[in-house]
């Protein structure tokens, strides 16, 4: 028996937005989840622009990195690649139940919505709703074209979480981690995960 709770797939496409996913994952990592991540290359690049985090290309190694940075415990992050097709998320008969794509850039909600399964993110995320499980999507993009409109339509339309990445001001933020944990905060609510990074509405201090 594993020594963590059910795992979540956290993956990182390559929208704007990294932070918030970093943080997802330092939260969950602490809060004992074991975490499958799914990185694209294009949010290798994101990570190292905005967090100067240089990932590595091999498995084993991107692992290692992640889990020095959130501090984690042994086999508590798994990293998979992208065209890693044994790994657990591919198949309806391994996958968590839970899944959250943040940052989501609109490629792969369109990718996604149409079913294509090019590559593990794509597949792991058709999984969840085929099983139906729980999808979360924290799309980064502005505005929104008709296109992004209409493949998240479909998809909410489907019971997947649209979740934009649009942090609230009534909490007064007083730094970007307060608006980072702001939207995470949310995340964490949807995956019925408690917590206490964020004050909620008409609840005082």
């Amino acid at each position: 028996m594993s020594q963590y709770k059910d795992p979540i797939t956290l993956a990182f496409s390559g929208a704007s937005g990294a932070p918030y996913g970093l943080r997802l994952l330092e939260v969950l990592v602490a809060l004992d989840y074991q975490v499958y991540v799914l990185i694209s290359s294009a949010a290798r690049v994101v990570l190292d622009t905005e967090s100067n985090v240089k990932l590595s290309g091999n498995e084993a190694k991107a692992t290692e990195q992640l889990s020095a940075l959130c501090n984690a415990k042994d086999g508590q992050i798994q990293v998979f690649g992208k065209d890693n097709w044994f790994s657990p998320v591919a198949s309806g008969s391994a996958a968590p139940k839970k899944m959250v794509v943040c940052p989501c850039s609109a490629g792969s909600v369109s990718a996604i919505a149409l079913g294509a399964s090019d590559n593990l993110l794509e597949r792991a995320a058709d999984v969840v709703i085929k099983e139906r499980g729980q999808l979360i999507l924290v799309p980064r993009e502005a505005p929104f074209s008709p296109i992004h409109l209409e493949n998240m339509l479909k998809l909410s339309q489907l019971g997947v979480t649209i979740m934009p990445a649009a942090p609230g001001f009534y909490h007064q933020p007083q730094s970007i981690e307060d608006l980072v944990d702001f939207m995470v905060a949310r995340i964490l609510d949807h995956l019925n995960i408690e917590h206490n990074l964020a004050k909620r509405w008409g609840y005082g201090d």
